[in-house]
């Protein structure tokens, strides 16, 4: 992700906010066009980390976990206080889950992230380079957080869940809607059922499809990116009314 950016952003110069913290997730501070923007970009790498505990773990790639919630949901308050435009990009899988996110609490850091965007009242832009699925998409400021333009590139993905993901849970609940009425499934009928249903889902992840829909504005090649974003930033800065921006009570 950083190579992307570096070859967006004015001189390639990025300047990072909490670099080694919560590592899954970039932000920091660049100029696009000249304007001033905060980035906030998933970052596909896989980090190792160092618990409060001393305790090390490996944090995949595209996922957000408490760390990373918890430094973008400061980073993002900290952009809207200083009326800097916030930029998105999109490659992730969503957020952490289990019994060790839980205890690291997963659930209060992502709350505090979306709580965030949510409120945010400053110009907000969103390109999906990679996967958008699930609450992660929310969470980098999805279509229901109201951005003011949605890009995508050619290679975009975005939906609830993956096309592997969405067909083993829907033909599970499938074969046990079967199974309470009395028939069992032989396993060339559940492949059938599983592709078939991987096949539409992921038809329906194409980029395509949601631009079709007007979730994405326009599907851009990836050498128009910069071009996109100032263009976006140009018409943001046309409208100079923002207001207060109240984020409410945010539990540390």
């Amino acid at each position: 992700m950083k190579e992307i950016l570096a070859r967006i952003v004015d001189e390639s110069r990025f300047d990072e906010y909490k670099p080694e913290y919560g590592a899954t997730l970039i932000c920091g501070y660049a100029r696009i066009g000249g304007f001033a923007v905060g980035i906030v970009a998933n970052q596909k790498l896989h980090a190792h980390q160092t618990d409060h505990e001393g305790h090390k773990r490996v944090e995949f790639g595209g996922v957000i976990y408490t760390e990373s919630a918890e430094k973008a949901a400061r980073f993002i308050m900290d952009c809207n206080q200083s009326l800097i435009p916030l930029v998105f990009f999109h490659d992730v899988n969503g957020f952490m889950v289990g019994r060790d996110a839980e205890w690291s609490g997963i659930i209060k850091a992502g709350a505090k992230m979306v709580n965030a965007v949510s409120n945010s009242v400053v110009p907000k832009i969103v390109v999906i380079v990679g996967g958008s699925f699930g609450a992660g998409h929310y969470a980098m400021c999805g279509k229901a957080f109201d951005p003011r333009f949605v890009f995508a590139w050619p290679t975009a993905k975005y939906a609830v869940m993956s096309g592997d993901a969405a067909a083993g849970t829907l033909v599970e609940i499938k074969v046990k809607q079967l199974e309470r009425s009395g028939k069992q499934l032989s396993e060339e009928e559940r492949k059938e059922l599983f592709d078939s249903t991987k096949q539409t889902y992921e038809e329906q992840t194409d980029p395509r499809y949601g631009a079709a829909r007007l979730w994405i504005d326009k599907i851009i090649d990836p050498m128009e990116t910069r071009d996109a974003i100032t263009q976006a930033l140009e018409a943001a800065s046309l409208n100079p009314e923002v207001p207060e921006f109240k984020v409410g009570v945010l539990q540390t």
